[in-house]
């Protein structure tokens, strides 16, 4: 039974990924894993799955929601149903419903209302009585839970529900619903915390509902009893949907996408990395219109595009792309050195938002002595490229007064005068000092990085994507060249144009090609067992 539950929320989860029905074999391909489902075996597969769910139904070959309609209603027209419940402990499992209100809001006002105490038939715990002020006494005329959510069922119809910390107040509406029916609750539900937590991001740092209801200033407080706590979370629900239509939300179907929990948007999504394989290459994360969100490389696709669902948080950049995430392309290539060259050219020529890399050599800057003193410049030169401005100044700032033109021999003089000003109890001043000369040691160790990758003159071979060929990566004059060698007579030819080509190669001192160059180190240092570093001569890089 619950492997069928399981099914069924990922089923669920499927549709409000796509955003509408899906393929019977689509849906197969992703519950069980299969590489094809033809659509009778699919429809024979889904069948118990569909059939012991209520929030599914089949639409024709497609799997759908039962509540589609209800969803699709635009936000200001909308009817939904908040409800609360006050139970006996926290475990679904062992305890039970004590007591149930809702309220109707519909086109954003609240309408109706409905309340009642429920027998639990277990004895209701000193503190929570004490807590709730329900008294035991109270509790014996109670109706039934099967009659009192019978009741509720009754009154909330087919309208989307919503609670706040809905995962507490489903699990026990389930655990009863499940009992009556041997079925879920089918009706789409709406979580304020999440919601609270998407729409007042940094505006608020608690989302219980006593915080909500004061940062909201409701008329309801929170009081641990049904009825008011839900007057309470449909005043929240009110304003939080007049943030959300400010989002760009139209729809209650929307809403509900908004509210998911990070772990279930993301689960939901699982099924656009289906089928990546174990290879290196790069990836492309799109939108709905298709616009490059992201780039990445990995050395194996598989591995590196699912952790972007196991539950990590990534980068508030990379959040938000896997928020608007769409679909995933991927590229293969033979090596993980060809797919970092892969991403830092498509980083370059795409500009995607979500990279941290902002891959704009044109805004990348250079320090020049101008007469007495130094300053920032975009012309290259010597000592550059910096990718970061504000480096550079701090740099240049520290340089104030040196008259050589080697950088390492100003360090040392400032390192002394850091400590003078902090023994001198100057901290202010010896603050700024520190600042400027970390700016400038990071600026020096990446120009001595340069100037030695420049002086390289080396081979790197790795495997190609197609079968019997090879990659060589030519490294000369500051540049990086690529050649695909075949086997025989052609391979040699390839490799002579390659050493022609690096022998003719200009000293470069461009941003681009000193990306590629620091990217190129750090594979020098740390070379895969796919790698082979020779030096540039025929004979060798032939025979490697």
């Amino acid at each position: 039974m619950q492997l069928t539950f399981d099914a069924a929320d990922r089923l669920v989860e499927l549709v409000h990924a796509r955003r509408g029905p899906v393929a019977a074999e689509e849906a197969a391909r992703v519950l069980f894993a299969l590489e094809r489902a033809p659509a009778t075996l699919a429809r024979s597969l889904l069948a118990d799955v569909v059939d012991g769910d209520a929030r599914l139904r089949w639409l024709g070959t497609r799997v759908g929601l039962s509540g589609d309609g209800c969803t699709d209603a635009a936000i200001e027209d909308a009817e939904l149903v908040v409800f609360d419940l006050e139970t006996t402990g926290l475990s679904a499992r062992r305890d039970r419903i004590c007591e149930i209100g809702a309220v109707r809001v519909r086109a954003l006002e609240v309408d109706e209302t409905f309340e009642t105490l429920v027998n639990p038939g277990i004895v209701l715990p000193p503190y929570i009585a004490a807590l709730t002020g329900i008294g035991p006494s109270e509790l014996r005329g109670a109706p039934r839970a099967d009659l009192a959510v019978r009741r509720f069922l009754a009154f909330a119809r087919d309208a989307p529900l919503v609670a706040h910390n809905a995962r507490f107040d489903v699990g026990f509406l389930d655990r009863e619903v499940e009992r009556l029916t041997g079925r879920r609750v089918a009706a789409t539900v709406v979580d304020t915390v999440w919601l609270a937590r998407r729409l007042l991001h940094r505006r608020s740092e608690r989302f219980s509902l006593q915080q909500l209801a004061h940062f909201f200033g409701t008329t309801w407080q929170p009081c641990h009893r049904a009825l008011p706590d839900a007057l309470a979370t449909a005043e929240i629900l009110i304003a939080l949907l007049g943030l959300a239509q400010e989002r760009g939300a139209r729809t209650i179907a929307e809403v509900a996408e908004l509210a998911a929990p990070r772990a279930r948007r993301l689960h939901s999504k699982r099924s656009l990395v289906a089928g990546a394989p174990t290879t290196p290459g790069v990836y492309l994360f799109r939108d709905r219109n298709d616009t490059v969100l992201y780039v990445g490389k990995a050395r194996d696709l598989r591995a590196r595009l699912r952790s972007y669902f196991s539950g990590d948080r990534q980068r508030p950049a990379v959040e938000a792309a896997l928020g608007a995430l769409e679909r995933v392309e991927w590229r293969q290539v033979g090596s993980e050195l060809e797919a970092a060259l892969e991403e830092l050219r498509l980083i370059r020529e795409l500009r995607p938002p979500a990279n941290a890399r902002a891959g704009r050599p044109e805004r990348y800057v250079y320090l020049v002595r101008r007469r007495d003193r130094w300053t920032v410049g975009s012309e290259p030169g010597r000592f550059g490229p910096i990718a970061s401005k504000r480096k550079a100044q701090l740099a240049a700032r520290a340089l104030d007064a040196f008259e050589g033109e080697d950088l390492d021999a100003a360090i040392p003089p400032l390192r002394a005068k850091l400590r003078r000003l902090a023994g001198d109890l100057r901290f202010e001043d010896a603050a700024r000092l520190r600042d400027r000369l970390a700016a400038l040691e990071a600026v020096v160790s990446r120009i001595a990085e340069l100037d030695r990758l420049r002086l390289e003159t080396i081979c790197l071979l790795a495997p190609a994507r197609e079968p019997g060929l090879r990659r060589a990566f030519f490294l000369a004059g500051g540049r990086v060249s690529v050649r695909t060698l075949a086997r025989g007579p052609a391979g040699r030819l390839e490799v002579e144009a390659g050493l022609a080509e690096a022998a003719l190669a200009e000293p470069s001192l461009a941003p681009e090609d000193a990306d590629a160059l620091l990217l190129v180190s750090g594979f020098l240092r740390r070379p895969g067992p796919e790698l082979r570093i020779v030096s540039l001569d025929a004979a060798q890089i032939l025979a490697a």
